[in-house]
């Protein structure tokens, strides 16, 4: 099976979807197409069977073909192929800060400190790609020092999850797969939101805390780029999951080592430099979109 989707946060233009018919019709037989939208985004699926001897990379090829007209229309496009089409999601792997939810947690916990200004820089150049991860995040949380445990506590109570994060994760679970958290952040507040969710999987920096203020350094190994990918790939092992049917998501530079190990790696309103090295991208703040570029 090989499968197109379309999404987009206005109607996907009939003649697209056409055009996405007639690339796939032209190398699958038993075309179809049909609606996926959802409240909140449009989306469009069309999917048929490659004819035998199809190329091994005509997923690759299509999505090339497709990407300039759908860019150029404001819709978004991923092709899949083999497991990940056949048999679904098996493992859902999400970056959380600016993905599952819509802050920065650090930036949350700075503005406490009085230092939000300074921290949103250093965060955005980290997430561009432009600093070291573990160096950026050291600087950073060193600005916390002395903050009273309780700012945390606040800090869990005003973040909001991501539009579509609760439908995302609720619809892979119904289809049998896992979902797994996999941040930058604190698991001080990841922690919570993953049990809320009934996440499969998570892990997340921990703050260092003595005498119940914050030290201004993270306990344990920092989960960087490097890490994000050794945890899908764990995760993925455990549950007995091919990488074919792993999908992540992600907006940042820290995450292009696991988008580049899934299946199908998605940029969420992402920072440019992943946008343009990810498989996929949804570029409007509707997270359960990923389900349209997955076929509904």
């Amino acid at each position: 099976m090989i499968r197109i989707g379309l999404v987009s946060a206005r109607p996907v233009l009939p003649a697209l979807v056409e055009h996405a018919r007639e690339l796939l019709t032209a190398v699958a037989d038993d075309v179809t197409t049909a609606d996926t939208s959802r409240p909140g985004w449009s989306g469009a699926v069309v999917e048929g069977t490659a004819r035998p001897g199809a190329a091994a990379d005509l997923d690759l090829a299509l999505t090339a073909e497709l990407r300039g007209p759908a860019t150029a229309l404001a819709v978004d496009v991923a092709v899949t192929a083999g497991p990940l089409a056949a048999d679904g999601v098996g493992l859902l792997v999400m970056d959380v800060d600016s993905t599952l939810i819509t802050a920065e947690v650090i930036e949350l916990l700075a503005e406490h400190a009085g230092t939000r200004e300074q921290v949103a820089e250093v965060t955005e150049r980290a997430m561009r790609g432009e600093l070291d991860f573990a160096a950026s995040l050291r600087e950073r949380v060193a600005t916390l020092a002395g903050l009273d445990t309780g700012v945390v506590d606040a800090v869990r109570d005003a973040v909001e999850l991501s539009a579509g994060a609760r439908e995302l994760v609720a619809a892979v679970h119904e289809r049998g797969g896992k979902v797994a958290l996999v941040s930058g952040g604190f698991l001080e507040v990841v922690g919570p939101i993953a049990e809320e969710l009934r996440i499969d999987h998570v892990v997340a920096n921990r703050l260092e805390v003595q005498d119940g203020r914050l030290t201004g350094r993270t306990a344990g190994p920092v989960v960087d780029r490097a890490a994000k990918e050794r945890h899908l790939r764990t995760w993925a092992a455990e549950d007995g999951v091919p990488l074919e049917r792993v999908v992540a998501v992600g907006d940042g530079a820290n995450d292009l080592d696991m988008l580049g190990a899934a299946g199908l790696g998605v940029a969420y309103c992402a920072k440019p430099v992943v946008q343009e090295q990810a498989r996929a991208a949804v570029t409007f703040p509707r997270l359960d979109a990923v389900l349209g570029l997955l076929g509904g």
